[in-house]
């Protein structure tokens, strides 16, 4: 959704741009802000890979639940022989 639709701004009438050039340089800064992490730990390369942080980080570990329940699931149709191409885990509570 373009930012100045978010924001409020009217619905373009038929012929006028969904996107003006605000909103594609917001979403182009967004863009290069969400790239500039580490796909793991999702902190910014500057930070993480700072040396004066070297050592600074805490970390904590957090089981998710659901996601625990998925990977026993998955572990023991596999270990009874399902295979497992194509086919994906749908968690409900309950």
């Amino acid at each position: 959704m373009p930012r100045s639709i978010f924001l409020g701004r009217p619905w373009p009438q038929p012929g006028e741009p969904l996107w003006t050039d605000e909103d594609r340089e917001w979403a182009l800064a967004l863009h290069h802000i969400e790239q500039d992490v580490c796909p793991d730990c999702r902190q910014p390369w500057g930070d993480a890979t700072e040396k004066k942080n070297e050592g600074t980080w805490k970390a904590q570990l957090v089981r998710c639940h659901a996601c625990h329940t998925a990977a026993r699931t998955v572990g023991q149709f596999e270990s009874s022989g399902g295979d497992m191409r194509g086919l994906h885990v749908n968690l409900t509570r309950g």
